[in-house]
């Protein structure tokens, strides 16, 4: 790079899973999953560089393909039990190595494929307010925490003090979820202790149900499937 990134987007993509066999290589509407992300953040002006951090040599090879660099990450970093976190930790310490830490680090999950270029550049719009640290994306939470109940002892009791977990839904207060499509952060907040990807100042973009699939087993995979078709 000839001068120093501003922001960059890191897909991550471990060659395995249980859930389904090469995931991130699985074909949706004809193409390998992980390409949907890279795909969308070339199409992302703000975006100076788009890096896959993997372990695998063929998932290597379909990013180099589409255009995006790759970093390999140790085999520590790709196990079952390995999080994200410790993946961007490396990489962005590895970045930081060669001089070229980004102010800002995008993280695009390749099992988020419906999300789109109005959801990315909501957050890079946030971003460039100043008045936040981390920005991500969340979804209507498929269980009000008020109607969350806890079992101890045998014995049911509501997870929040005092709620009333047969209210009407309209009665319920609003609640939100993490839906994994963008988190957006100041690269040098991310510390080698930090335990979130969400440091500081935290904003939030709201995206609708219908671009908030985060593919995780065959169901999955049939349901975004039907709406990409349903697209066409």
């Amino acid at each position: 790079m000839s001068s120093k990134s501003k922001m960059i987007a890191v897909i991550p993509a471990r060659g395995g899973s249980k859930s389904i066999p090469r995931k991130n290589l699985h074909p949706l509407r004809g193409k390998p999953l992980i390409t949907w992300s890279i795909d969308l953040a070339r199409q992302v002006r703000e975006i100076d560089r788009i890096i896959v951090s993997t372990d695998d040599q063929e998932i290597a090879a379909v990013a180099q393909q589409r255009g995006a660099e790759v970093y390999l990450r140790p085999a520590a970093l790709a196990t079952d039990t390995a999080l994200v976190i410790d993946a961007l930790k490396d990489l962005l310490s590895r970045l930081s190595e060669e001089g070229d830490l980004p102010e800002w680090t995008m993280l695009l999950e390749p099992t988020c494929p419906l999300r789109s270029l109005e959801d990315v550049s909501s957050c890079i719009n946030l971003s460039a307010s100043g008045d936040y640290d981390s920005i991500a994306t969340f979804k209507t939470a498929e269980l009000n925490p008020h109607r969350a109940w806890k079992i101890e002892a045998g014995v049911p009791q509501v997870f929040i003090p005092g709620a009333i977990p047969w209210l009407p839904r309209q009665a319920l207060p609003a609640a939100y979820q993490l839906n994994g499509a963008v988190y957006l952060f100041r690269s040098a907040m991310l510390e080698p202790e930090s335990r979130s990807i969400l440091p500081g100042r935290i904003g939030g973009v709201i995206m609708p149900k219908e671009r908030s699939y985060d593919i995780d087993d065959p169901i999955d995979f049939t349901i975004v499937e039907a709406i990409l078709k349903g697209e066409k």
